[in-house]
């Protein structure tokens, strides 16, 4: 590819409007909006803060993807609870969340690169579930979960209908 400079660094409150940017970039151009469930700034900012990480890969210097760690806590929307985690355990629960990458780096691996520093942060933090959902149509991301050592559990309506095949991975 030449010279191309590529860094990925933790992201934080400075760049959700970059986020957002790219986000609504990207999914405008996606054969089907089920492909996609949308994040809005009030999630981004809590994810900088208790409820998780984002990242970001930048090159030349422009954002062109990023992907989310949440830590779901005890809240309602705890993946953990579709997998059968008990209360007790549910705040051992990470999930790899929404990953965005622009199509112009498409096949860089970059959704292996962030599902690798995700869980190394995962295990950094504790947490012994990791849990992730796809599309059952989105080939790419369920070869790039299964090549990580997710194992698909179930499939099941989510996100207000949308079809998702629901993966898990035990960390300890």
């Amino acid at each position: 590819m030449g010279d191309v400079s590529l860094e990925i660094r933790r992201l934080g409150h400075k760049d959700v409007a970059n986020i957002g940017a790219l986000m609504m970039d990207v999914i405008s151009r996606l054969p089907s909006q089920e492909l996609f469930a949308t994040d809005d700034e009030d999630y981004m900012h809590a994810h900088f803060e208790d409820k998780g990480e984002i990242y970001g890969a930048y090159l030349n210097g422009k954002l062109v993807a990023y992907s989310v760690l949440a830590f779901p806590g005890r809240s309602e929307g705890n993946l953990g609870r579709e997998f059968g985690v008990s209360e007790e355990q549910l705040p051992y629960v990470a999930v790899l969340d929404s990953t965005v990458v622009h199509e112009s780096v498409r096949g860089m691996g970059l959704q292996r690169q962030f599902h690798v520093l995700r869980e190394k942060r995962a295990r950094e933090n504790g947490f012994r579930y990791l849990y992730s959902t796809v599309h059952p149509e989105n080939a790419v991301s369920i070869k790039n979960l299964e090549l990580a050592g997710f194992k698909l559990q179930f499939t099941s309506e989510m996100y207000g209908g949308k079809q998702r095949h629901c993966y898990a991975k035990r960390l300890m």
